[in-house]
């Protein structure tokens, strides 16, 4: 089976507890990985009611979004994914820094990756930290060689077994099939809105974004997550948080 058409990690593959879409626990996930206190995540009520967005410290310099894999779903992913060639992107001249997630039910430790790896975030990481470490290796290697030093560093997996006991609710076992995925929208080097998800054949660049606009700005949601809002109708099992600066 081709990779568009299954792009998910075998089920022989290592297997986390899926990560609740928390912002206070992924704030404390992020900092035990060497994120700087300075930011932090935070929820995204409303995409559209600019007194609700206003809550958010600005700027934004990444969005998550949680949205269920539906059939709709899957078939404009393969749709567009036939189209384009696996990425093989190496180096510091790189946009953005992309994983693929090779690891069951990571998605969400592959959305906070690629959250605080990229754009002015990455500036923020504390030297010879977990996440700095990572970066330092991960950043010469093809793809698939970054994600087996993913699979590799165990540092990541405890600190998301940690973050992943500890939500709100019951943690499912982590080899459950889950049906709700996280994405990611950063700004790259380049100025552009970058898609990035692990189960996609790479980064996937959505369009030019002013110099001062951030990841909350209307050009922003309009080429991005509101996409996903628009062809999925009426689904309402979605979820947004916001990498931005904390409020301590």
């Amino acid at each position: 089976m081709s990779s568009t058409t299954n792009p998910d990690p075998v089920p022989s593959a290592p297997a986390f507890i899926p990560l609740e879409a928390n912002p206070e626990l992924m704030t404390k996930l992020i900092h035990k990985l060497g994120v700087s206190p300075a930011l932090a995540l935070h929820d995204v009520y409303s995409l559209t009611d600019p007194d609700m967005l206003s809550f958010i410290p600005r700027p934004a310099l990444a969005l998550l979004l949680v949205f269920p894999i539906t059939a709709v779903y899957e078939s404009s992913r393969m749709a567009e994914d036939n189209t384009i060639d696996e990425y093989r992107g190496t180096g510091s001249q790189e946009p953005v820094v992309w994983w693929k997630q090779t690891i069951r039910n990571a998605c969400g430790m592959m959305g906070l990756l690629h959250a605080v790896s990229n754009g002015p975030a990455r500036n923020l990481i504390e030297q010879g930290s977990i996440l700095d470490t990572l970066l330092q290796k991960s950043i010469p290697l093809a793809p698939r060689d970054r994600s087996v030093l993913l699979e590799k560093t165990p540092e990541i997996a405890a600190a998301h077994k940690e973050a992943a006991s500890a939500g709100d609710t019951s943690p499912p076992d982590a080899q459950d099939d889950i049906d709700l995925h996280y994405v990611c929208f950063v700004k790259g080097n380049d100025g552009a809105l970058w898609e990035l998800d692990g189960r996609r054949k790479g980064p996937i660049r959505r369009g030019d974004l002013p110099e001062n606009e951030d990841m909350l700005s209307e050009r922003a949601l309009s080429l991005g997550i509101l996409k996903f809002l628009e062809r999925e109708g009426g689904d309402l099992r979605f979820s947004a948080v916001a990498l931005a600066g904390s409020l301590d």
